[in-house]
């Protein structure tokens, strides 16, 4: 075969190829044009019937939504006749109570106009025999007033005189048949030691050499002694001892402890003296804690602070008028449960208070304000109860006593102080306060003379007849008793006795 048939027979069979291929892309493309036309028909026919299946289930909501509200219209209406129903019934009740209070009231007019009427007749007739009275007794109506007023008060007076002592008798002989039960009771039942008040201690030596060393070169030893226990030691010719003084007790014993000490291991320089004192020191504290536990223990009083323990042990070497302190608050919280026991107190509050009611004296040489306040505000500090912080503030009546157990501690905190022994008074303090009672009690309008018996437990009163009455001199003697209270300090109690004496007089001539 040539080659122009060739390329002629090429071309002719490139020609039917792509005529075929172009056929049977038309044919692909109808095919595919016609599953798309189905696919979109079936699309849109899953459309309508979901949007068939959204409208009847919108319907179905409607439907049930409008019978839902439907319902909750009738009911509403329902509560709505009945509420409408029970005003009208409320409205209709109150008429008739209307109606009926119209009637009293007019009931009421009618009897308050008869009432009027009745009074006026009253005081007309009341009137009349007014002056009538007034006519036959020949007096007006305020002098007879005055007459009989002036009559009832001689016979009140003489009445009232005559029960207040009557009174005054009963309530002496009871209450102090009943106070000697209690106070017999208690102090039978709390036995202390006598006592006697020192601010000095003395300190054995082996020989009067040992005071030498004590001074130490040019007195270097004592000057670092004095120093480092802040205390004064007195050397002076007392054969083998020397004298600690001081008015901190604790100091003071601290001391004594550290010079028996070193005295007794013969070192005496000021660098084995602070060595000592510090050792020792720390030993007191130690000692004031296990002095302050055991006295809880013994008074039975639990559950304290330990910063209040500590307070409470530093009394031991603290005393009041000789009295030791720690001991008197013991001996106190005892003789307080034995008389709150005997009146059913509360026993926990009177022990607590009894011994804690003097805890300001552990520390009011350091802090500003009397022992009671001082005390009271250490013990709300560390968490004691408000009751007992009560009894502590008050005690010396410096505050209002707020319990019956108050009351009892002041009552055995006098009993402990007056009991004998337990106190020990210098002469020149007796005498002032004896010249005290005297002079309040002259201070006294119609007071002749005072005089004070019994070491100052009684005061006596004599006074002018003309002036003072027996009702006055009742009066008289319980002021002078309160001034003593509020003016004075004293242990236990002291007796007022006022004496009014009227003497006739007359002359045979």
């Amino acid at each position: 075969m040539n080659t122009p048939t060739l390329i002629l027979a090429i071309v002719i069979s490139l020609a039917v190829g792509a005529g075929i291929g172009y056929f049977v892309r038309q044919m692909q493309h109808s095919r595919m044009v016609q599953e798309k036309k189905s696919e979109a028909e079936k699309i849109t026919e899953a459309a309508k019937d979901q949007a068939r299946e959204i409208e009847l289930k919108a319907r179905d909501d409607a439907l049930r939504i409008r019978d839902s509200s439907e319902a909750e219209a009738t009911r509403r209406r329902t509560e709505l006749n009945r509420e409408d129903e029970r005003l009208q019934r409320r409205r209709a009740e109150l008429d008739n109570r209307l109606e009926h209070l119209e009637g009293r009231e007019q009931a009421l007019s009618k009897r308050q106009g008869a009432i009027d009427k009745r009074a006026n007749e009253i005081e007309e007739r009341h009137t009349e025999i007014m002056t009538e009275l007034e006519r036959v007794s020949s007096m007006t109506r305020e002098e007879a007033k005055q007459h009989l007023l002036n009559e009832v008060e001689q016979e009140a007076r003489a009445d009232m005189l005559r029960i207040i002592r009557q009174i005054e008798e009963e309530a002496q002989v009871e209450g102090e048949r009943r106070a000697r039960e209690l106070i017999a009771d208690a102090i039978q039942r709390v036995a202390s030691d006598h006592v006697s008040e020192i601010t000095v201690s003395v300190v054995p030596l082996p020989s009067d050499d040992m005071k030498g060393r004590i001074i130490g070169r040019n007195g270097r030893n004592i000057r670092a002694f004095e120093q480092a226990a802040g205390v004064d030691v007195i050397v002076d010719d007392t054969p083998e001892a020397v004298t600690i003084s001081c008015f901190d007790p604790v100091r003071r014993e601290v001391a004594r402890r550290s010079m028996e000490s070193l005295v007794l291991d013969g070192r005496i320089h000021p660098s084995q003296i602070e060595k000592v004192v510090g050792q020792v020191r720390e030993e007191v504290d130690q000692l004031m804690v296990e002095e302050g536990e055991s006295a809880a223990y013994e008074a039975g009083v639990h559950g304290l602070n330990p910063e209040i323990i500590k307070k409470l042990g530093r009394l031991k070497f603290r005393t009041s008028y000789g009295q030791n302190q720690l001991a008197h608050a013991v001996e106190t919280a005892q003789i307080a449960s034995v008389i709150a026991s005997e009146l059913g107190a509360d026993l926990d509050l009177s022990r607590a208070g009894g011994l804690l009611h003097d805890l300001g004296k552990a520390m009011d040489h350091e802090v500003e304000g009397t022992h009671a306040a001082i005390g009271a505000e250490f013990a709300r500090r560390h968490g004691v109860n408000a009751q007992v912080v009560n009894i502590i503030a008050s005690h010396h009546h410096e505050v209002e006593q707020e319990s019956v157990e108050a009351v009892i501690v002041e009552s055995a905190d006098a009993i402990s102080g007056a009991r004998p022994g337990a106190r020990r008074e210098s002469l020149e303090d007796y005498i002032k306060r004896v010249r005290a009672l005297e002079d309040i009690a002259n201070s006294f309008r119609g007071v002749i003379e005072s005089y004070a018996l019994q070491a100052g437990r009684e005061i006596r009163v004599i006074v002018k007849p003309d002036d003072i009455d027996d009702l006055d001199a009742t009066r008289l003697a319980r002021n002078v008793a309160k001034k003593i209270e509020e003016g004075m300090q004293y242990p236990g109690q002291i007796k007022v006795t006022v004496i009014r004496e009227t003497r006739a007089v007359d002359y045979a001539k």
